[in-house]
């Protein structure tokens, strides 16, 4: 079933089409010849075209007005969010652009969507320098911390490492994905907001996790679980791993590489009888009470943050 509609998904959906024509402009026109046209900017336009609900831009905007700028101040901050995205996924999303286009084109074109991080703010006539400079420091520290949650992610699985507590987790998905999805998109209107964009980015996290190996719509797509088939660390995963009975069962299913619809619903029925399941999403939901704990006596405009409120809940009721 589809989400219920709330102000902040009403948010996004009003602003959808205007953020991605926006995107569309950095694409659009940018080739000097039809062969660059055809191995570079239009396989990238269409792997970002391929949008999700864009909140990671469209909070960084709302930030903005939260603290009496303007929503088009905040627009080439939020188009480098995407680009960043766009780059950090190019290998993923719906096709994969290295099965597409061939793995040298899709690294090619996560470059230039890197590089346009920096290049979309640069680029920016409507920013002053020392706003411009401010921008780029948090980006590229958002660059940064992701890289380094990423490297704790794919070395885990690599080197077989089990021995990886909760506090681990949550350190590799605040760098991975905190960052990226919650903080650096509001701290770049003001430092207040920081926290709020780490605990609700971190549920996020958390909440796709959730999603892969329970969720009822995404059941009917092919990544379905598939963060079980590559041996994935989640809080889940993590949880189950601490419980004595069923720790040998849960190693080996992630360390054996399996796609089998039977081994996947035994981990997924481990993860329920040990209660992991569960325990992820009331951790969400405590780190979705302290995010809103956290702007509880910041001065916001009102509108902004019923939006902030309802995108907090946004983000732990996808469990659909």
């Amino acid at each position: 079933r589809e989400p219920v509609s709330s102000p902040f998904t009403s948010f996004l959906a009003q602003h959808f089409d205007q953020i991605n024509d926006y995107l569309a402009t950095f694409f659009d026109g940018q080739a000097t010849s039809a062969d660059i046209e055809r191995y570079l900017y239009a396989p990238l336009s269409a792997f970002t075209a391929n949008a999700g609900k864009r909140h990671r831009p469209l909070i960084c905007m709302l930030a903005a007005t939260a603290v009496g700028g303007s929503f088009e101040s905040a627009r080439s901050a939020a188009a480098a969010i995407e680009h960043f995205q766009s780059g950090a996924l190019i290998r993923r999303g719906k096709p994969c652009m290295h099965l597409t286009e061939g793995t040298g084109l899709a690294i090619n074109c996560g470059d230039l969507a890197l590089t346009m991080v920096t290049k979309t703010v640069l680029d920016d006539p409507t920013l002053e320098s020392d706003v411009k400079l401010r921008v780029l420091h948090e980006l590229t520290e958002m660059i940064v911390r992701t890289i380094e949650g990423q490297a704790l992610d794919l070395g885990w699985v690599r080197d077989g490492r089990f021995d990886i507590s909760v506090d681990d987790y949550l350190d590799m998905a605040t760098h991975k994905t905190a960052f990226y999805s919650g903080a650096t998109p509001l701290a770049m209107a003001i430092e207040a907001l920081r926290a709020f964009g780490l605990h609700t980015g971190l549920a996020f996290q958390i909440q796709d996790d959730l999603l892969n190996l329970v969720g009822t719509k995404e059941a009917a797509n092919k990544d379905f679980r598939t963060d079980i088939t590559e041996g994935k660390r989640t809080l889940v995963a993590v949880h189950a791993l601490s419980d004595e009975r069923h720790h040998d069962e849960v190693e080996a299913i992630l360390s054996s590489g399996t796609d089998d619809p039977a081994q996947l619903a035994r981990a997924v029925e481990i993860f329920q009888e040990t209660g992991s399941i569960d325990y992820a999403h009331t951790y969400a939901l405590d780190l979705t009470a302290k995010a809103k704990a956290a702007i509880e006596n910041v001065e916001l405009d009102p509108h902004a943050r019923e939006l902030f409120l309802s995108m907090a809940d946004f983000f732990v009721e996808r469990l659909n």
